[in-house]
């Protein structure tokens, strides 16, 4: 089989979709790895250790999307690239269909094989392409947040920690899992005094249990978010059901209750955000201010740290890569119900329940195809 690894092309995307080490396993199993030249240079990976690793370097994108059966990315496919794709080619990498409505109709017009990191999932209904770039986004979302509460960045003029005398700031997380633990804990470690709402109780137990003293947890519910949101000085979105559009938790109406220059984090903003306000941005645009609150919704915020973030996702993606490179998109599926719970699109049909949900269109049982 032939795998492309094209160079990320999305505004200020520096991952890389597979490292030399995945691509010698690859070479070493039989395959082909026609990787763009300079694909990995943003993260620290030189074209010349991909050719040690026997991979194939092209200078043009549109052969290696005309030639190859299988593409590795990282991120969703933009629209220059979209006329490169073609019928029956399989493409694996963040799609995040429900919160992009285009770019599914696009997809289904392209009759790809769409298998997305993030609806991957185990049977304990873990999700273990989505983890490692939840746990650097849960982290970042505090560093951002810390970063855009400075008055000469429109925030608030607030340290997170606070100092002798003067009180911490309050710092509230919607959502107990991966990235909204990983906010908390960085959150506490800074000082702050940090609220974790979650809908699941055991969940809030164990988070209870290890999160230190100057983490509060709360249930998820109207009346707390409501109370909470209006208090908060850096107020993060950590919503996540997976496939699906993120809920709106918090409406316009809440953000306008916030104090002048709080900040908003919205890490569900690949899946719509779970705020009304929270629209796309950029790391090269990152913000914009609603009722005088900082909103960061940039999304792909792991795309900041590439070599840690590449490392992180490749260590995840790439047994997988191997397992579809070896069997093909239809046996791998049928031998393992981790790949088939990725595959959201076959030939302009969707086949992913979340999707389907989000824009209307009628579901396909992948069985049946």
């Amino acid at each position: 089989m032939i795998i492309g690894v094209p160079k990320e092309i999305k505004t200020d995307e520096n991952r890389v979709g597979l490292l030399p080490v995945g691509a010698e396993q690859l070479v070493a199993a039989g395959h082909q790895v026609w990787v763009e030249t300079g694909a990995g240079l943003p993260s620290g990976v030189r074209d010349d250790d991909y050719a040690g690793a026997g991979a194939r370097l092209v200078h043009d994108p549109v052969e290696i999307y005309r030639e190859a059966e299988l593409i590795i990315k990282v991120k969703e496919p933009v629209a220059e690239e979209f006329p490169m794709l073609h019928e029956d080619q399989v493409l694996f990498c963040y799609f995040h269909f429900a919160g992009d409505r285009g770019l599914t109709e696009a997809m289904q017009a392209r009759r790809i094989v769409a298998i997305a990191y993030e609806t991957v999932q185990c049977r304990d209904g873990s999700l273990p392409l989505l983890i490692p770039m939840s746990e650097v986004a849960g982290r970042m979302a505090v560093q951002e947040g810390a970063k855009y509460l400075e008055k000469p960045r429109g925030g608030r003029g607030i340290l997170l920690s606070g100092v002798p005398g003067v009180a911490p700031a309050d710092v509230v997380v919607l959502g107990g899992g991966v990235v909204g633990s990983g906010a908390a804990r960085i959150a506490s470690g800074m000082g702050a005094n940090v609220f974790i709402l979650d809908v699941d109780l055991n969940r809030l137990r164990y988070l209870a249990d290890v999160m230190p003293p100057n983490v509060t947890t709360l249930m998820s519910n109207p009346y707390n978010i409501k109370k909470l949101v209006a208090s908060a000085d850096l107020l993060i979105g950590a919503v996540l059901i997976p496939g699906a559009r993120a809920p709106k938790l918090v409406t316009r109406a809440m953000i306008g209750t916030m104090k002048e220059g709080a900040v908003l984090v919205d890490v569900a903003v690949d899946q719509g955000g779970c705020s009304e306000t929270c629209r796309p941005t950029t790391h090269r645009d990152p913000t914009y201010l609603v009722d005088g609150v900082n909103h960061y919704c940039v999304t792909n915020m792991p795309g900041a740290v590439p070599r840690t973030s590449t490392f992180a996702l490749t260590n995840a993606t790439f047994r997988y890569v191997l397992e579809i490179a070896n069997q093909g998109w239809e046996a791998a599926a049928r031998t393992n119900a981790e790949i088939a719970a990725g595959i959201n699109m076959v030939r302009g049909k969707v086949t992913h329940p979340g999707v389907a949900a989000a824009w209307g269109i009628p579901l396909t049982n992948l069985p049946d195809i």
